[in-house]
């Protein structure tokens, strides 16, 4: 901050910086609108989705990226592919997931390869507004619900139906054996 320039709250946790009559403005806390999740989510993949989160509004190409990144490593580690291409990968998935949540999918991908890759002309710009670029992060934030979330707790419902079993088993064999 230089001599003559100065910060006001504007309230609502959000913050200005007012130097030379130009006035940034940006949110104080939290530094982005990340969702916490269970450690049982790879952290990779919440390392590239927190980072997405973080830039959305500061470059949402760029977060339009990470969340094509994030989804790769999801469909990598939740669905076990893993080919050269991404579009690949989607592709062999297909008939594993209802039809919306592809388009979806491969919206993101869609989307995301604009940060990844290079037009064939560099002088044509596509830009990802931070509108477009939260609208990924949230198909991320739904995919981890449903694929890591919901297996997780289904997994967890069946081991404590199994532990109830068990113990059921292992009371009628003590009372079978005390008669």
């Amino acid at each position: 901050m230089l001599l003559g320039d100065s910060t006001r709250n504007s309230g609502s946790g959000k913050f200005e910086l007012i130097q030379n009559d130009n006035v940034k403005r940006w949110d104080l806390v939290p530094d982005s609108q990340a969702q916490i999740f269970p450690d049982y989510v790879p952290k990779a993949i919440l390392l590239d989705y927190n980072e997405a989160c973080q830039i959305v509004k500061l470059s949402p190409k760029a977060s339009a990226t990470l969340s094509r990144r994030c989804l790769q490593g999801m469909i990598r580690d939740f669905w076990n592919v893993k080919k050269p291409r991404l579009v690949d990968e989607i592709e062999a998935i297909k008939e594993k997931v209802d039809p919306e949540t592809w388009a979806a999918i491969d919206a993101v991908r869609s989307v995301g390869n604009i940060g990844a890759h290079m037009e064939k002309d560099i002088n044509l710009i596509i830009d990802v507004d931070p509108g477009e670029a939260a609208a990924l992060i949230s198909l991320i934030e739904t995919l981890i619900k449903d694929w890591y979330i919901v297996r997780y707790e289904r997994q967890e419902r069946m081991r404590l139906i199994v532990e109830i079993g068990n113990s059921k088993h292992a009371q009628k064999n003590e009372r079978a054996q005390s008669q």
